[in-house]
């Protein structure tokens, strides 16, 4: 799909991760709608790439279908969904009092992470099977967001693991549901990047997490994410895939 002059969709644009994607696709010529919970983080990345905010909630059915309808009165409907949009917590099954891990933690790490994603890709294919296809009768993709903790979790990493895991089993079977009506799904699984999250680490402990990478020994950078977001987006044969993008690190236990 040629980038240029599309509608596209952006979770957690505010910010990381999304914020950089927002920026390389509008530099690539997209007309950008920034979805973020937060919503003065996305007024400010829109504002910068001429694009459109909408605050939402990606759990909420209501309230995605209502962001989705409002990007498309303002740019006519999308044919790219980046879905960026998460949480990461980490918490043991037995706590150091001895007690089992409250439930509703796992919950919503699950909710957010993986029941987060199904909901803005079910609102997102419905509205793009509709719309009349492209050359080799594509009409939309849709690039998802797992993590190394989905294939190599660390202790404590349980929910945020078995979230991601379910973004990575979804990719395939959604792939081929969608095959169809011609809409794309693939999945980067990004390792350690220089995000506002990290870079609220100290620097020592950021500069341990970097020197475990192999190659290059340092922390992704959001852009790299965002180049490999706009790969995906152009390369019509990418499809049902996950890709690591981690410079070949395994994580360790702890």
């Amino acid at each position: 799909m040629n980038i240029q002059g599309q509608a596209a969709l952006v979770t957690g644009g505010g910010s990381g991760l999304g914020e950089a994607t927002a920026r390389e696709l509008a530099r690539l010529g997209a007309k950008v709608a920034v979805l973020d919970i937060n919503l003065a983080n996305a007024q400010q990345v829109a504002a910068d790439i001429g694009g459109v905010a909408i605050q939402c909630d990606i759990t909420d059915g209501a309230s995605l279908q209502a962001a989705i309808e409002q990007a498309a009165a303002a740019h006519g409907p999308a044919r790219i969904l980046a879905h960026i949009a998460g949480i990461g917590a980490a918490k043991r099954v037995i706590g150091k009092d001895g007690n089992a891990a409250p439930l509703e933690d796992f919950a919503r790490i699950i909710n957010v992470n993986l029941i987060g994603t199904y909901n803005a890709a079910r609102l997102f294919a419905a509205a793009c099977a509709k719309l009349d296809p492209l050359e080799d009768g594509e009409r939309g993709v849709m690039v998802f967001t797992a993590s190394v903790a989905a294939f190599d979790g660390q202790v404590g990493q349980q929910a945020y693991s078995a979230s991601k895991g379910g973004v990575v089993g979804m990719t395939l079977p959604m792939a081929r549901d969608l095959a169809q009506h011609g809409i794309r799904v693939c999945t980067i699984a990004p390792g350690l990047f220089s995000t506002p999250l990290m870079r609220t680490l100290p620097e020592p402990v950021q500069a341990s997490l970097a020197a475990s990478i192999p190659f290059p020994p340092r922390l992704g950078k959001p852009e790299e994410f965002a180049a490999l977001a706009a790969h995906i987006v152009t390369n019509t044969h990418l499809n049902g895939e996950v890709i690591r993008l981690d410079g070949a690190l395994r994580m360790a236990p702890r």
